[in-house]
């Protein structure tokens, strides 16, 4: 369940026209405290990183699908089930967990702290520009 200050910052942000990946930003932030909190844990960057993104398309914000040359097929779905659930009744951190929730958090709160730390998004954020390409930069300076 996102938080309502995550929430309320993803929100005045799709207010202020700038764009849902920019939004769904918030709730990455918020899953990258809730490692380093120590609340549950993460395999790795990208890991938390999908887990904040599909929170984001939970909540109602209008992301886009991943792109389908570097995403397994079950992830596609997944991501187009989040977003038509998210469209239909957007959770807004009031309701509990089902028994499959508590298994998820189960499981994440065996998984290593280290994926939110500097080092690991460092990491995984240059990599995934490289993966982009100089034009990108190039156009984006």
């Amino acid at each position: 369940m996102p938080e309502k200050a995550t929430m309320q910052a993803a929100e005045e942000d799709l207010r202020e026209g700038k764009s849902p990946s920019t939004a769904a930003g918030e709730f990455v932030r918020e899953e990258m405290d809730h490692i380093r909190e120590g609340k549950h844990g993460a395999r790795n960057s990208k890991q938390a990183i999908a887990i904040g993104l599909s929170k984001a398309r939970r909540a109602g914000i209008p992301l886009g699908p991943p792109s389908e040359k570097t995403t397994l097929p079950e992830t596609r779905r997944k991501a187009a089930r989040d977003t038509e659930k998210g469209q239909a009744n957007p959770q807004t951190g009031e309701e509990g967990h089902s028994k499959r929730g508590h298994a998820r958090l189960t499981a994440l709160k065996k998984e290593p702290q280290g994926a939110a730390s500097h080092e690991a998004l460092s990491k995984q954020a240059k990599s995934a520009a490289r993966k982009r390409g100089q034009h990108v930069h190039r156009s984006a300076a």
